[in-house]
């Protein structure tokens, strides 16, 4: 097995016993990287340089036993975290040459425990969309198949997991910005529940769905770097102080007697024959494992499309407000006033896709349909919170699609918004009601594209989702299935 194939717990092992020194593996992660990287498109910026000096102060800190978990293996960070001196875009033309003063919370955490950053990822456009094409630097291509997306807004941390271009890596979950690449791209991808990871240091786009979280190669990597992440942050109002579990005492591959909801809503005759008999197949996997189904009702599904598009857009409307050409970013070139150079700078920094949000949520937020949009939106997310708890009164978990449809190609939406945005009709909820969800890999379409089922936790029961991922993990091959680049 070469060295750019291995899990974070198989790579911790051989540095734990010498057996290969991070340097070597961050050598073979960058000439992986080199290899594959004009196909796939998953970096915006690669840091070599900076990636063997800390390699070489990993391998320092194993000689001298200082080990942790995450000392010494090469990572990589969806560019909407900030690094303290490297350049941070957001995907964004406005961001073009923005280097942070100071490092997000998250990334501080694996810094700390001595992980190795390869470079910064490719990622829809201030993480606005579901396929890694509105990026100023170009689409992220799938790597099962590179006319294909590889699913948004964390596209690019999808796809560098399934070309073995990282170990690991963390992206952030809006409306389903984990889990949907991680379905199209074979991936194990986490979405904890709000609050559980720190967003400081995160660039902001809804401010009250954003949500950090790993994209993997297995489940027990995906609950080790929720381990790492996670837990109170004094610098964010928004992070919750309560105890961080032991994760990895989750994987436990038994089920049996575990309650498992399905929601009507979710299995509708729009769904993709392929992701249809997946889900099929895992729902008799569970069964044969000895967990019980039971038929659940999450009324208010229909109405989550619109009512995220509506609270996501006008508290993003609120967050780009400050890319102003005057503080930070780009600024025009034109010679002109004050207003006109804002407008300019804006006009130019921005793409289509994020002047659409812009204008929708300035729209909602406007005198005379605030209380008609963003306050009714804002009542209908409560409903929507609301089903869940009640639903999880009866049952542990909720399993469910993460997306219609295997990956689709490049192009093929993007000229229908309202398309792309019903790509998420089944992972949006979660984030509306602020609990968590993971995307374990379930099967594999007739074009060879893989395919996730989400497994849907009540809020702060990480654990639960974890154990029912790692039990089917246990109980297929779907997550042993590789793309071929």
């Amino acid at each position: 097995m070469e060295l750019f194939e291995l899990t974070v717990h198989e790579l911790h092992e051989k540095l734990k016993r010498k057996e290969v020194s991070s340097v070597e593996v961050t050598k073979a992660m960058l000439a992986r990287i080199a290899a594959t990287d004009a196909t796939v498109n998953a970096f915006i910026t690669v840091c070599p340089e900076a990636a063997l000096a800390s390699a070489a102060e990993a391998d320092k800190r194993i000689a001298g036993k200082e080990m942790e978990i995450l000392t010494g293996i090469p990572l990589a960070l969806k560019d909407i975290f900030l690094t303290k001196g490297m350049r941070t875009t957001c995907a964004s033309k406005i961001l073009d040459s923005f280097v942070p003063p100071y490092d997000a919370t998250s990334w501080l955490k694996l810094k700390n425990q001595g992980a190795v950053l390869l470079g910064k990822l490719n990622q829809d456009e201030f993480a606005m969309g579901s396929s890694c094409e509105s990026s100023a630097f170009g689409p992220t291509r799938n790597p099962w198949n590179p006319e294909c997306i590889p699913g948004g807004s964390s596209g690019g941390s999808a796809a560098a997991i399934a070309a073995q271009q990282a170990i690991t890596t963390l992206g952030t979950d809006t409306g389903g910005s984990i889990r949907q690449p991680a379905s199209h791209c074979g991936c194990v991808g986490l979405k904890p529940t709000y609050g559980r990871v720190s967003r400081y240091g995160v660039i902001a786009y809804a401010s009250s769905l954003d949500q950090v979280g790993p994209v993997t190669r297995d489940v027990r990597d995906a609950a080790i770097m929720l381990g790492a992440v996670a837990g109170y942050d004094p610098l964010d109002s928004t992070s919750v102080e309560r105890p961080v579990p032991d994760y990895l005492n989750s994987l436990q591959p038994d089920v049996k007697g575990l309650k498992i909801g399905l929601p009507k809503e979710y299995y509708i005759d729009g769904l993709h024959p392929d992701v249809k008999k997946a889900l099929e197949l895992a729902i008799e996997t569970y069964r044969g494992m000895g967990a019980e189904f039971i038929d659940i009702s999450l009324p208010h599904t229909d109405y989550a499309v619109a009512c995220y598009y509506l609270i996501a857009t006008a508290e993003a409307s609120s967050n780009l407000a400050r890319y102003d050409g005057v503080r930070f970013g780009h600024r025009t070139s034109e010679s002109c006033g004050l207003n006109e150079m804002i407008s300019r700078s804006r006009d130019e920094g921005f793409g289509a896709e994020v002047k659409r949000r812009i204008m929708l949520g300035t729209y909602a937020l406007s005198s005379g349909y605030y209380d008609a949009y963003y306050i009714k939106a804002q009542k209908v997310r409560t409903l929507i919170m609301q089903d869940f708890l009640k639903a999880f009164e009866k049952v542990d978990v909720i399993l469910t699609p993460v997306a219609p449809t295997p990956a689709f190609k490049i192009g093929e939406k993007s000229s229908d918004p309202l398309q792309m945005y019903l790509s998420d009709i089944f992972t949006i909820p979660v984030n509306l009601a602020g609990t968590c969800g993971i995307s374990v890999p379930a099967g594999i379409s007739k074009d060879g594209l893989p395919i996730g089922l989400q497994l849907i936790g009540k809020p702060f029961c990480e654990e639960t989702i974890i154990r029912a991922g790692y039990a089917f993990e246990q109980a297929t091959e779907w997550h042993t299935k590789k793309a071929t680049l």
